[in-house]
């Protein structure tokens, strides 16, 4: 990246709107500003972190818009930079021809993330927060956004930095000992290292452990809703949606396909699935939509089987709760409670698409299984990054290894390895130590020399 130029950028998404932004960012900021705007009097005042008045013009000094500039003086700003936004009437064109002007002043195009990269470059933001920043521009929920919103502010990199001091201690410790044994340092005995280690590996194993519940607030997951013909599956398909999404009629077998939509259950993406009803199939098409219902089932994440209330448990439904309690997560609706109840399912939730009673019940039931009572109150404290989880993983396994080292009495050299290897993943996390970080701790730990 080449940090000497002088970015610029539209910040604001394609389309029209009542305003548009287009942000510059570098050494050379407020000069090529100068160059392109024109400000009331011989020059701005660049006055930090306040809004001043401009007018764009164009090649022949014909006013295009008039414009709002925002001084962000550096290093109090995104990038750690000079930064300036000019904020012009949300127009395509205008925001296009301020780009270009600035542009032929002297900036250059940002790169993808460009702004963000060079705010962790300067220090402004470590890579978790980097991440996070991406995760809330793209949120589609605003439990979403809260989640990324903590990480933004650094929530990852707070419970990552007293598992990193913990084992930056132990191995300054251990290289106290070694590298300078001749002034009489003792060497920490095998059960101190163990006592060390042992929290260590709990937290780095619990962090990696609660990306399960961090990938479903991240991607969301998905329910299929299965049952026999004219059981409701439509309707509570609908109710679920808060929306008429689905066709719903007294006919069996009108849904002939499988029909997704995305709600929000808890805060969570979940993509819900329709299914045609299973049963033998009248004609190719029904056969085919079938077909779909029980792919659809063994894709899901959660299989919703819907059956009548109003009539007696029939052997297609048995059939069918015995297949997809085989085929991984479940739960049973006994849907049109609101009539005569036949049916006796034993742990079936009593619903009604139609009058709406139970359907509380049933989205508390769907969080339960996918997301078990506890884990929602973590707030933050768990990761949504498939890349934090494997660097974590394998920070956790050298750990592991490094404690069976200790056990088995291995030379602390060797140990030293596996702590370095334990290091190394949650540096690519939180940024790197260097030497000087060790060798800082080992003579503010050690009266060494005296």
């Amino acid at each position: 990246m080449r940090t000497g130029d002088t970015i610029a950028a539209v910040s604001t998404p394609p389309g029209r709107g009542g305003i548009g932004i287009v942000r510059i960012s570098g050494p050379d900021t407020r000069t090529i500003v100068e160059g392109v705007l024109r400000f009331p009097g011989e020059a701005p005042a660049w006055k930090p972190w306040s809004a001043a008045l401009a007018t764009l013009p164009d090649a022949d000094g014909h006013a295009v818009d008039q414009v709002v500039v925002t001084y962000f003086a550096a290093p109090r700003s995104y990038t750690a930079e000079d930064v300036i936004e000019i904020a012009c009437h949300g127009s395509p064109v205008v925001l296009r021809y301020a780009l270009e002007r600035l542009c032929q002043a002297g900036a250059r195009l940002a790169e993808p993330g460009e702004f963000t990269l060079r705010a962790y470059v300067h220090g402004r933001i470590d890579l978790p927060q980097a991440e996070a920043i991406r995760d809330l521009i793209e949120a589609t929920t605003l439990y979403q956004a809260r989640i990324a919103a903590q990480q933004a502010e650094g929530s990852v990199s707070r419970r990552l930095k007293p598992v990193k001091e913990q084992l930056l201690e132990l191995i300054a410790l251990l290289e106290a000992g070694i590298d300078f044994a001749e002034d009489d340092i003792s060497v920490a005995p095998t059960e101190e290292i163990l006592r060390r280690l042992e929290p260590i590996i709990a937290s780095v194993t619990a962090l990696a452990a609660s990306f399960a519940y961090g990938k479903l607030v991240h991607e969301g997951f998905t329910l299929a809703i299965v049952g026999r013909p004219n059981v409701g599956k439509s309707s509570l398909f609908n109710r679920l949606l808060e929306q008429d999404r689905a066709i719903v009629t007294a006919i069996p077998g009108t849904t002939r396909d499988v029909v997704s939509e995305t709600a929000s259950l808890g805060g969570i993406p979940v993509k819900l699935l329709d299914t045609a009803g299973i049963r033998l199939g009248q004609d190719v098409v029904e056969s085919l939509g079938i077909e779909r219902s029980y792919q659809a089932m063994a894709d899901a994440d959660l299989t919703l089987i819907v059956v009548d209330a109003s009539q007696a448990l029939s052997k297609e439904d048995e059939t069918l709760i015995e297949r997809a309690r085989g085929g991984g997560k479940t739960l049973i609706a006994a849907n049109k409670c609101d009539l005569t109840t036949q049916a006796d399912v034993p742990g079936a939730l009593p619903v009604s698409a139609l009058t709406g009673i139970g359907m509380k019940e049933l989205r508390a039931a769907i969080m339960q299984v996918i997301a078990p009572q506890g884990q929602l109150e973590q707030e933050g404290g768990f990761i949504t990054s498939l890349r934090h989880e494997q660097l974590l993983q394998e920070s956790g396994e050298a750990l592991m290894q490094a404690r069976t080292a200790a056990d088995i009495g291995i030379p602390h050299e060797m140990l030293l390895l596996d702590l370095y290897a334990a290091l190394r993943p949650i540096d690519a996390i939180t940024g790197a130590t260097t030497a000087d970080d060790i060798l800082n701790r080992i003579f503010s730990t050690f009266c060494i020399g005296k």
